[in-house]
């Protein structure tokens, strides 16, 4: 029997109470299966639910077959090795070479291990090795290491959570062999778009609850278009019905109320006998009440209608950035470097002699594959890393939004992160662009810490971006990592808008291509 993974009427809530899952069904068999969503439908936790790492409150879930998750957290001092569960029988392994090892040990060991891993790394293009650390590597480099031990044992189902976040194109590309060469099941969240044109099929969650479409992102994309352009034309056909009942019994109503002023004044005036008047009345009271049950099947029906099509439309309410002008004039300098040489080890800069000059609202692209000094060069021009030798003048000061959105403290609220980052607006002003960004109520009262990746990054781009005057210089490193696909688009056109200079790190293609870029900078 080939494994498979069972969801049964499964419920979970978030931490606060919120329902996340209710009464979810879904099976996965042996194929490769995206999972797309808004922000903070659950597709981390689902992951995370398959994989035994949380529990479900109600429900059942059934995993016959061997699991095994993408890790994307690491701790100080672990190594490739300990990626792939193997630093005890490799150290067993080397105090065999060395004439060490016990003869309990040498009948357990594993003598096609070491070489086993050379393999997976080869295939995985990271030139390392077990002993290398972890934290020697970019993160594309690790991410990499991290999918090929995931994929080491060959289990039954990998579960991979954002895999391509960090990669540059060699590294998403790489991803994406090793997925199509991959025999067994896969459950990819991702929000990149051409990862997922080689899926099998698309499940998508929203609050609705999961929809399965067979074939790829192009596939999903276009049913989802034709199942919402069905769904609204139901909707406003059962709404124009629903009015036309309304309208019908307000003119039945008006008729009747006619017939009986009439029939009062018949019966003042005398005109027609009383057994005569009593017939027509009794006529007309059945007439009256065969017309008004009539009228109240169409109107449950109308209603069930209306309901039917309410339902297969998720109400979401779209993430507006409209942003007020930063004012920055064409011939204003924004940035300067002049021959700047840095990097955190001073013996082996990576950035060596570069200059550069921003004027105006110019929009820079810093490009290059992993490990090339990207990240290196924004801590250079942020001040976070003081360079080694040449002059950084930043003549505006710059708003760095980095993948750790580390200008948001864990510990504080939307709203006293807002205004801590904008000391000049009042609490109308706060709430008013915490509530665009789709903080409303007491959403704008949750801690950053128990937000969501993508919930993280819009509220920073709400305190940031949203506030009375937007940056003049705006640095975003790999923005679009945590952001759902709507999200994504939503930065884009906001940022067609900014009038300020912007520089951005980025290995999304699609994104680079929205900003109307002005220029891209090579690293290599």
């Amino acid at each position: 029997m080939p494994a498979t993974i069972s969801l049964t009427s499964l419920f979970w809530t978030l931490p606060d109470g919120t329902p996340l899952f209710s009464d979810l069904n879904l099976v996965f068999g042996p194929r490769r299966t995206g999972i797309v969503g808004r922000n903070g439908t659950g597709k981390s936790a689902l992951l995370r639910l398959i994989a035994g790492a949380l529990t479900p409150q109600q429900g059942e879930r059934r995993v016959s077959g061997r699991v095994s998750m993408l890790r994307q957290v690491f701790d100080p001092g672990e190594t490739v090795a300990d990626l792939f569960g193997a630093r005890d029988a490799l150290a067993v392994l080397a105090r065999a070479d060395a004439g060490e090892a016990t003869l309990d040990e040498l009948s357990r060991a594993d003598w096609t291990l070491a070489a086993r891993i050379d393999a997976a790394l080869g295939q995985a293009g990271v030139a390392c090795t077990p002993q290398t650390p972890l934290d020697h590597l970019s993160g594309g480099q690790a991410t990499r290491v991290a999918l090929a031990a995931a994929m080491f044992d060959g289990p039954d189902f990998l579960l991979l959570d954002e895999p391509t976040n960090n990669l540059d194109r060699d590294g998403r590309a790489a991803v994406a062999q090793m997925l199509r060469d991959w025999q067994g099941g896969a459950l990819v969240v991702s929000h990149d778009r051409e990862l997922l044109e080689d899926m099998d099929e698309i499940v998508e969650l929203t609050t609705l609850g999961a929809q399965r479409y067979g074939g790829g992102y192009s596939d999903y994309a276009v049913r989802k278009a034709v199942e919402l352009d069905a769904a609204r034309h139901d909707l406003a056909t059962a709404q124009q019905q629903q009015a036309d009942i309304a309208r019908q019994a307000q003119q039945a109503a008006e008729r009747k109320a006619r017939s009986d002023r009439a029939g009062r004044r018949l019966r003042v005036s005398g005109s027609q006998g009383k057994m005569l008047m009593d017939k027509a009345k009794e006529r007309s009271e059945a007439s009256g009440g065969a017309n008004a049950r009539l009228r109240e099947a169409r109107a449950a029906q109308a209603d069930a209608a209306l309901s039917d099509a309410s339902s297969r439309i998720e109400v979401v309410e779209p993430v507006r950035m409209d942003l007020p002008q930063s004012g920055l004039a064409r011939d204003r300098r924004v940035l300067t470097l002049t021959s700047v040489t840095g990097g955190y080890d001073s013996d082996h800069p990576v950035i060596r002699d570069f200059s550069l000059a921003l004027v105006g609202p110019e929009r820079v692209a810093l490009t290059g594959p992993n490990g090339s000094g990207k990240s290196t060069l924004l801590a250079l021009i942020t001040g976070a890393l003081p360079p080694l030798s040449g002059r950084v003048e930043r003549h505006l000061p710059p708003v760095l939004l980095d993948q750790a959105i580390s200008l948001l403290d864990p510990g504080e609220t939307l709203v006293e992160a807002f205004r801590r980052l904008n000391p000049g607006a009042d609490d109308q002003k706060c709430r008013a662009t915490l509530a665009r960004f789709l903080f409303r109520a007491d959403d704008a009262l949750k801690l950053v810490g128990t937000l969501s990746g993508g919930q993280r990054l819009r509220a920073a781009l709400a305190c940031t971006l949203g506030g009375p005057t937007p940056p003049g210089l705006l640095i975003l490193d790999e923005p679009t990592n945590h952001l759902d696909l709507d999200a994504t688009q939503a930065l884009e056109s906001a940022l067609a808008g900014y009038d300020g200079a912007l520089l951005v790190v980025s290995h999304d293609a699609r994104f680079l291509d929205a900003l109307g870029l002005t220029r891209r900078i090579a690293l290599d």
